[in-house]
C-alpha cells in the first residue's frame, strides 16, 4: 500500500519537495495543497538571486545542494528563465577573513576587460569575485515544477488547511471545501503562514518570527554595471533580466509583519529612505536610483538556520522552511532534507 503524503504549501519548497519525492521514492501517494494559486505566495515576490555564501557549515551544504539542483535544471530545461551571472563581494578589508568564512568559492577578481572594477562601491571596500550566481523568476520555475507533477500527483489550488489533527495511526486534514483527506505523513511548508491558523499550535515551540522584506527595483540599463554583494549588510545587487531591471535587497528592520497585511503593501517612504541609507554607506553611486520596489515577509528561525524537523506528538509531521529570506536559494537543499527525514523514519518504523 502506498504512503499517503500531504505537503501543505506550493511554493517553491512544496513543489521541489514534491519533485524530489517523486524522483526517488515511488510508493508514495501524494497530495499538494495550496490556499491560493501554485506560486502566488511568498515565491512570486522573491528576488530569486541564488549566490554560494552561508553562515554555517550546513547552510552552505544546503545552498550547494541547490546550486547543483538548480544548474541541472537549467542545463535540461534552457527555455526556463535561470539567468547565470558573475557577482563581485564588496566588504571592508579587515574583515575580509569573515567574508572569506562565509563564501563558497570567493576567487580573486578576475583581471578581464569586460570585468571592469565596480564604480559605484564605497571606499575602502576589497573585492572579491563569486562566479556561479544566478537570478530567476521563481513563480514561473514554480509552475513549472507543479506543471510537471500534475499528472502525478494530486494538485489542490484555491483550498485553505482549516484543521490538522495528529493521531498515533496519521494525520486528519480537515480542508475549506469541507472535505477530508486522510495521511500517513504531512509536510507544512507554509513559508511566512508558518505561525498563522491552522500551524501556530504546532510551529509554537519553533520560535519562528515574521519579518518584512523589501526588494528595490532599480531603473538601470543591464549592461551598465555589475552585480554586488555585501556579506557584512546582508545586502545585494543583482541583474533581473527576465523584468528588464535591476534588483536591490537590503535587511528590512521591521518585525512580526502578517503576510495577509504584507500582500496590500506598498513601498513607503521609510523603505526608500532606509535602502538610500543603506547604500550610501556601501554604493553611494546606486543611491539616488531607489524609487519603487516590492514588499512581501519571510520565516525567520532563532538561530538564522532553516528548520527541517518533525512537530506533533506521533511524528507524522514533518515542518519545512523558515529559510530567512533565502527560501529560493536554499529549497533544493531543505527539500531533500525533508524528504530524507521522511523516508528515513519511516524505514526506522518498518513501514
Amino acid at each position: 500500500m502506498k504512503r499517503r503524503l500531504v505537503i501543505v504549501g506550493g511554493g517553491i519548497l512544496g513543489c521541489v519537495i514534491a519533485s524530489r519525492l517523486m524522483e526517488q521514492h515511488h510508493g508514495w501517494q501524494v497530495t499538494l495543497i495550496e490556499r491560493a494559486l501554485i506560486g502566488s505566495g511568498a515565491s512570486m515576490y522573491s528576488a530569486g538571486v541564488h549566490f554560494p555564501v552561508g553562515r554555517s557549515e550546513w547552510v552552505k551544504k544546503l545552498g550547494a545542494v541547490s546550486a547543483a539542483y538548480y544548474g541541472a535544471l537549467h542545463a535540461q530545461h534552457p527555455e526556463l528563465p535561470i539567468h547565470p551571472f558573475g557577482m563581485w563581494v564588496a566588504a571592508p578589508s579587515m574583515q575580509a577573513d569573515e567574508v572569506a568564512s562565509r563564501c563558497v568559492g570567493l576567487q580573486t577578481p578576475p583581471t578581464d576587460e569586460r570585468l571592469p572594477v565596480p564604480q559605484d562601491v564605497a571606499h575602502g571596500h576589497a573585492l572579491g569575485w563569486l562566479p556561479s550566481c544566478h537570478v530567476c523568476d521563481v513563480q514561473r520555475i514554480v509552475q513549472w515544477h507543479a506543471r510537471a507533477l500534475r499528472n502525478r500527483i494530486a494538485v489542490l489550488e484555491g483550498v485553505r488547511v482549516m484543521k490538522i489533527a495528529e493521531t498515533a495511526g496519521g494525520v486528519h486534514i480537515l480542508l475549506s471545501t469541507g472535505q477530508t483527506i486522510d495521511a500517513d505523513d504531512v509536510v507544512v511548508a507554509p513559508g511566512p503562514w508558518a505561525n498563522e491558523n491552522p500551524f501556530h499550535d504546532l510551529t509554537a515551540e519553533l520560535g519562528i518570527r515574521t519579518k518584512k522584506i523589501v526588494a528595490i527595483h532599480i531603473q538601470r540599463p543591464l549592461d551598465h554595471g555589475a552585480a554586488l554583494y555585501f556579506p557584512m549588510e546582508d545586502a545585494f545587487f543583482a541583474p533581473a533580466p527576465h523584468r528588464g531591471h535591476w534588483l536591490f535587497s537590503y535587511p528590512c528592520p521591521q518585525w512580526d509583519v502578517s503576510p495577509g497585511d504584507c500582500r496590500q503593501m506598498s513601498v513607503e517612504a521609510r523603505e526608500i529612505d532606509e535602502a538610500r541609507s543603506v547604500l550610501g554607506r556601501i554604493a553611494p553611486g546606486l543611491a539616488p536610483s531607489v524609487t519603487a520596489g516590492r514588499v512581501f515577509c519571510d520565516a525567520y528561525s532563532p538561530d538564522r538556520e532553516p528548520i527541517v524537523r518533525r512537530i506533533g506528538r506521533h511524528g507524522h509531521i514533518v515542518f519545512a522552511g523558515a529559510a530567512n529570506g533565502s527560501g529560493y536559494r536554499l529549497a533544493p537543499g531543505i527539500a531533500l532534507e525533508a524528504v530524507d527525514l521522511l523516508v528515513h523514519w519511516h524505514s526506522q518504523q518498518g513501514a
